[in-house]
């Protein structure tokens, strides 16, 4: 198979796959810089380079799975309060081998919107890299991420974009 002919089938074949369906292998710590490495080698004016990621696994990511969930339940008003919802971040998080934030930097040099459209297509090539690598993924933006500025340590000219959930599949 040429280049061309490879690279359409992986994008042909990238989907968002969710955390049900990943199994509890690791993904090595290879696979995991090579997707990142990926992510960095995304288009952006002025070379300004607006990802930031933070990796979570093992007890990081414990942590952040009980933070999500206290987040949602002081968030939500006690009639709208899903026990399933609050379940089901525990378990997503629990689940993926791997959680991502995605925070985009604005550099002041060039329109918002661009460092956006950037940081996107760094996630896009986590997608190929991961559907190229057998790793299930996802991206997640649920509006309870806009209260992790302090565990993330997002500044102000930061904003927190959702978490991109990683996991081998069976």
């Amino acid at each position: 198979m040429n280049k061309a002919e490879v690279l359409k089938e992986i994008i042909e074949q990238r989907r968002s796959i969710f955390p049900k369906d990943y199994t509890d292998t690791e993904i090595t710590q290879a696979v995991i810089d090579e997707i990142l490495h990926s992510a960095t080698l995304a288009p952006n004016h002025k070379r300004t380079k607006p990802w930031r990621f933070k990796i979570f696994k093992g007890e990081e990511k414990a942590k952040l799975a009980s933070e999500m969930q206290a987040i949602y339940k002081a968030t939500q008003p006690e009639q709208l309060f899903l026990e399933k919802k609050y379940n089901d971040i525990g378990f997503k998080i629990n689940k993926a081998n791997v959680v991502v934030s995605i925070v985009v930097n604005f550099s002041g040099m060039v329109p918002e919107w661009e460092e956006i459209a950037a940081t996107s297509m760094a996630v896009q090539n986590m997608y190929l890299t991961c559907t190229a690598n057998s790793i299930g993924c996802y991206w997640s933006s649920p509006k309870i991420v806009d209260f992790l500025k302090e565990s993330l340590t997002i500044e102000e000219n930061q904003k927190c974009l959702g978490l991109f959930y990683m996991g081998n599949l069976g």
